[in-house]
């Protein structure tokens, strides 16, 4: 199963959280936001589908995540977990701890925005990028 997000860069992107990464709907961005890819997004936990959810929600499943932006990739495996709410309303976050919330999509992760390259994280910085998450799980 396959699941594609949109989601535009912003000023304000840095990407250098150690733990945790995240896209989001909102369209402002402050600083402090350090593990934000992606802002404007097309979805968040609660848009998915109830079949990713599911998903989601099984700790014996593992999801790739693929960041692609302007033909540059990161990519990041993942974790589901049985306390998934999948209820935010504005975010996801992809969280290398097993902490769950209603923002969680993944836990366990095996990277976090501070792995991000650069190279993508300066096309993030303008906020005309475009850049698309694919969630990929059998």
């Amino acid at each position: 199963m396959k699941y594609e997000i949109e989601f535009f860069g912003h000023e304000n992107i840095r990407s250098n959280h150690k733990n945790t990464i995240e896209i989001t709907k909102e369209s402002h961005l402050t600083p402090r936001g350090d593990c934000i890819v992606g802002v404007s997004a097309n979805s968040s936990c609660k848009d998915l589908p109830e079949e990713l959810k599911n998903k989601l929600k099984n700790p014996e499943n593992t999801f790739e995540f693929l960041f692609k932006v302007e033909g540059i990739e990161f990519s990041l495996k993942g974790k589901g977990h049985p306390n998934l709410t999948l209820t935010h309303q504005e975010d996801i976050v992809l969280r290398k701890s097993d902490f769950t919330c209603p923002r969680t999509l993944s836990v366990k992760c095996d990277k976090a925005s501070d792995l991000v390259p650069r190279e993508m994280v300066t096309k993030l910085q303008n906020p005309k990028t475009k850049g698309l998450l694919i969630i990929s799980t059998d």
